[in-house]
């Protein structure tokens, strides 16, 4: 068994093995040299053992990845695979093993940290692919609906019901074969996370006997699970926005070293033992773990407030399931019945999917899991101990046919059913309002999209401002001003800027009003939590709905006139890019690196580079990679991705540019183009 590794021009690996398991373990090694920091600081991440080399900063995540049992699900899942997969998987683990100490040398953290790179298990994939999805799913909007029921009444919970804006969305659009000008289908899109450096998505090709397929694989995990190109059939997914975890207020005693955990049955023994967190430059930390019938807690406990025990249910756990099967059987489809087919194992997260295949067909569907409960298990954190909560099968996945076009951007749509809060439709209805300019698109063309920087979402403050009066010299120019602006964010626009400041004086004074000041002391949940509970973020995503909300004692005209004489009084001159710009996390931060790019968009455009209103306006989440798919030819699709390739070296960040100005990579796979790579 041999496999042979080459590059393109930007240091893409493009993977040939003479069969599938071969080619798994030339992916994680491949993986390894590329990406070893990153791998290994996401194993940590996924064990709660990233604190051990970064220090107290990292004991948040790593409490609750051991207390919601991460490792322990993933092990679980991993036992249940058929054999196959986990062969598949296990040689994809053998690769990264046989690599991760020549990858280590080649990254300086390593060294920075004083970290030796350890060795994986075989369910190490799993507990990575756990541990970036197991909060995708908002379940922190639960904790903060029950805050604002709590200090406002349960009447006050739809008073910030936009875009669940702390989770990750994406946009992606199919245009059939009549709406192209090469007569077959294209898929475009952008998945919305946070920027990380390195990337979330790997631009990698597979290529064995039995497939070759082209797309993003996630680092640590075998295989292209959301965005692939096999040649005659690709596909994409977007967040469907889908409730399928829950949280369960739990009531809970001590009797000795042992816990017990009141449910429809009365009390009953829950699962508890006591792990230690190594702090690098800090006294270890215990925590206790318990698991109740419902789920492991993830906050509080026996001797905690009751208001914040709570337990997580979320299927994985449950069933004992990730989907993995379903990654070897993506790299195998040859038409979207193959998709189709193979994503009906798939469990989290839960995916709108598009797809389309050379013959001319099309798909539109939501995989994943969703429990059928209660609807109140939705909204809020329900009682564990009444039986009335607990979860009673599972939904069917809906699907819908594709009428020459299918958008998805996290808006209500197919998967309206399965949630509760989606993102508001400025996205959708602007991209299929761009669609709509012609019927010959090209993949070249597409990028348009991509980066079209429209904010609908300015249209109902703009058109308060539009009412007030009394305004002095100064504000009333600026009110002109900002009426007559194109409501683009584009990085050159000085009027662009000036929104985002109106938009964040509105809302520092709503945060600080009677009617919301008091949700801005959250409860005792953990600090993982945080971002969700956050008051200041929460209003400014919810501007919009607030404005016209009816809270006791708030005198709208007011409080616009003085946020437009501050913004007007100021007279910040510089452009929206001069202070949009793109600020990648990283495990372990660059104090000394320059400023990211100047970047145009916002949360609500097409280009959703977001920021967080009334906080910064930095871009901490925007599109972690773009694509387009062409299913006429291959080669003619393209793709870019936030920074580079690989962790380090030259291809570290030699994307960056083309991103920030929306350019896009021609894919490019004929292997006679490529430069075949030699270990040394």
């Amino acid at each position: 068994m041999s496999a042979r590794r080459y590059r393109d021009d930007y240091g893409v690996p493009h993977l040939r093995a003479d069969d599938h398991l071969s080619l798994a373990y030339a992916q994680g090694r491949v993986t390894a040299l590329d990406r070893a920091w990153q791998l290994e600081v996401e194993r940590h991440r996924s064990q709660g053992t990233s604190a051990s080399f970064l220090g107290a900063d990292a004991v948040a995540w790593d409490s609750f990845a051991r207390r919601v049992r991460l490792d322990d699900t993933a092990r679980r899942c991993h036992a249940a695979l058929d054999p196959a997969t986990a062969e598949w998987v296990g040689r994809y683990v053998d690769g990264v093993n046989a690599a991760l100490a020549t990858g280590a040398a080649q990254a300086p953290e390593f060294a920075a940290t004083s970290l030796r790179p350890g060795r994986w298990q075989p369910w190490t994939p799993l507990a990575i692919w756990l541990g970036h999805h197991v909060l995708f799913a908002g379940f922190g909007t639960k904790l903060w609906r029950d805050h604002v029921a709590r200090r406002l009444g349960p009447q006050a919970t739809g008073l910030f019901a936009v875009d669940n804006h702390v989770t990750s969305g994406s946009n992606g659009w199919l245009l059939a074969a009549d709406r192209t000008a090469t007569g077959a289908a294209l898929i475009a899109g952008d998945p919305h996370r946070i920027i990380e450096a390195p990337g979330i998505y790997q631009q990698i090709r597979l290529a064995c006997p039995e497939y070759d397929v082209l797309g993003f694989a996630v680092p640590g995990v075998p295989g292209i699970p959301h965005f692939g190109h096999a040649g005659q059939v690709a596909w994409a997914i977007t967040n469907a926005m889908a409730d399928y975890q829950d949280g369960y207020a739990e009531r809970l005693r001590r009797r000795g070293d042992r816990v017990e955990a009141y449910g429809p049955d009365g009390w009953r023994p829950a699962h508890r033992h006591v792990e230690t967190i190594e702090v690098a430059g800090a006294a270890p930390v215990e925590v206790e773990v318990i698991e109740t019938d419902r789920g492991p807690l993830i906050s509080g406990g026996p001797d905690d407030d009751p208001a914040v025990t709570v337990s997580l249910r979320h299927p994985p756990r449950v069933l004992g399931e990730l989907g993995f099967s379903v990654l070897p059987a993506l790299l195998r489809a040859r038409t979207v019945d193959d998709v189709d087919a193979a994503l009906d194992g798939w469990v989290e997260p839960v995916n709108v999917v598009l797809a389309a295949d050379t013959a001319g067909g099309l798909l539109h569907r939501v995989a994943g899991r969703v429990p059928r409960r209660h609807p109140d298990n939705g909204l809020r954190v329900v009682p564990g101990w009444e039986a009335s909560h607990a979860w009673r099968g599972w939904h069917d996945m809906p699907k819908a046919p594709v009428d020459r076009v299918a958008v998805m951007a996290n808006d209500r749509g197919i998967a309206a059913e399965l949630g509760v809060e989606f993102a508001p439709p400025y996205r959708a209805d602007r991209i299929r309002h761009l669609l709509d300019a012609t019927d010959d698109w090209g993949a070249e063309q597409l990028a348009t999209v991509h980066t079209d920087t429209q904010l609908a979402a300015a249209a109902p403050l703009l058109d308060l401002l539009a009412t007030l009066d009394g305004l002095g010299p100064a504000a009333a120019g600026l009110r002109e001003r900002l009426l007559a602006w194109d409501r683009r964010m584009a990085a050159d626009s000085v009027d662009a800027a000036a929104f985002a400041d109106l938009r964040a004086a509105v809302t520092h004074r709503l945060a600080a009003h009677p009617a919301l000041a008091t949700l801005a002391e959250p409860p005792a949940y953990p600090e993982v939590f945080r971002p969700w509970l956050a008051l200041l973020p929460r209003v400014g995503y919810a501007v919009n709905p607030l404005l016209h909300a009816d809270l006791p004692g708030l005198d709208r005209a007011d409080l616009l006139s003085e946020a437009l004489t501050e913004v007007a009084a100021d007279g910040d001159p510089r452009r929206w890019g001069e202070r949009h710009r793109l600020l990648p996390w990283q495990a372990l931060p660059e104090p000394a690196a320059p400023p990211g790019p100047q970047l145009s968009g916002d949360h609500d455009c097409v280009l959703a580079t977001s920021s967080v209103p009334g906080v910064t306006d930095l871009c901490l989440r925007g599109p972690a990679a773009r694509y387009v798919w062409d299913l006429a030819r291959r080669d003619d699709s393209r793709w870019v991705v936030p920074l580079g390739a690989t962790g380090s070296g030259p291809h570290r960040d030699d994307q960056l540019p083309l991103w920030a100005s929306g350019e896009l990579i021609q894919t490019g796979c004929d292997w006679d183009r490529l430069t075949e790579e030699h270990d040394d």
